[in-house]
């Protein structure tokens, strides 16, 4: 079944920051300039890793569920979700006093499962494959499932909230050049593009994937979205078996280009934010500061942004990472 492309307007984004500061369910993170680096590349950092559930998603899940009627909230709220979407969905549909089912990977970390249940998550765990069907299908069976389903990618509302990020980036840094966003269903990445393009045009908006999981950019080069032999990793917040369909034509208008990372790359990424910045990323958090190092970046137009989606990291991959390994 074929689903309409999202439809998001920077009144859609504008009445989305309102919610938020209206709500108080999420903060407006910092924009930190990086320490020098081999590239030479004015490198800042937007630091949604430190959101109250630790990643950018519960600017979208808040503005989504804010968004809905009492009647669709009367039964709860669901999702599929690989940690961090549901993490701000929970956190959402708690403070709002509403259940709050997911439909998780069975290879969610530990980490991502705890935080998930500690905030009133109700998980089901199946394997990739149905889980990623269920994305594709935007519905699971309602008896397993139960509540209004709210999508963590190709929903409106979530993208609308999501593109708040942009807008904090043209206040702190009126002169970016480039925008980097780490790409998984595409929410995070058109609905941050979405604000640049409309104020600041010249920039350049890049998403970023990972090498075993690049979906976006196999689509960009065959001009269709496309499915990816797709291998999991320690990098679990990003990348999936394929592109959204609802999602591609958004994303080819307002993405310049989609930038693949190595694992080592990301892995390293996530070491200079621990020992030079202070600062604990996932690997899908620190994605962006990878392809920001990686040469492929136009700069030209002025200092690059780089949106630390999350630090929900399992602190045994950290461990390994520091050390100077590339976990599983």
């Amino acid at each position: 079944m074929a689903f309409p492309p999202p439809l998001v307007s920077i009144d859609d984004v504008r009445a989305a920051q309102k919610r938020l500061l209206d709500k108080r369910l999420a903060i407006r993170t910092p924009l930190i300039k990086m320490p020098a680096n081999d590239t030479g590349t004015e490198i800042y950092l937007k630091l949604e890793n430190l959101q109250p559930t630790g990643s950018f998603k519960v600017r979208g899940s808040c503005n989504a569920l804010s968004s809905l009627t009492d009647a669709q909230l009367s039964k709860g709220v669901c999702t599929a979700s690989a940690g961090n979407f549901a993490q701000g969905l929970a956190w959402s549909a708690r403070e709002l006093g509403v259940p709050c089912h997911v439909l998780i990977p069975d290879r969610t970390p530990d980490i991502k499962r705890q935080a998930m249940t500690s905030l009133g998550a109700i998980l089901h765990p199946v394997s990739y494959d149905t889980w990623w069907t269920a994305i594709e299908k935007r519905q699971y069976s309602p008896d397993i499932l139960p509540g209004h389903f709210v999508h963590p990618a190709s929903d409106s509302s979530v993208i609308a909230g999501n593109g708040t990020i942009g807008l904090e980036i043209l206040e702190d840094l009126p002169n970016v050049g480039a925008v980097i966003t780490p790409y998984g269903g595409g929410g995070l990445s058109c609905g941050v593009a979405t604000v640049i393009r409309e104020f600041r045009p010249d920039a350049r908006c890049y998403a970023t994937e990972i090498e075993t999981a690049a979906p976006l950019r196999a689509s960009f080069d065959l001009g269709r979205a496309t499915s990816f032999d797709y291998l999991p990793s320690f990098v679990d917040g990003i990348g999936g078996k394929c592109v959204l369909p609802e999602m591609f034509d958004f994303a080819r208008d307002v993405l310049d280009d989609s930038i693949v990372v190595s694992l080592g790359d990301v892995a390293n990424a996530v070491r200079f934010l621990a020992e030079r910045c202070k600062i604990v990323a996932e690997g899908a958090g620190a994605a962006s500061l990878a392809a920001a190092l990686s040469g492929q970046v136009d700069s030209s137009a002025g200092p690059v942004a780089c949106v630390v989606s999350g630090g929900n990291i399992d602190t045994r991959k950290l461990v390994k990472i520091l050390e100077g390994e590339i976990p599983e």
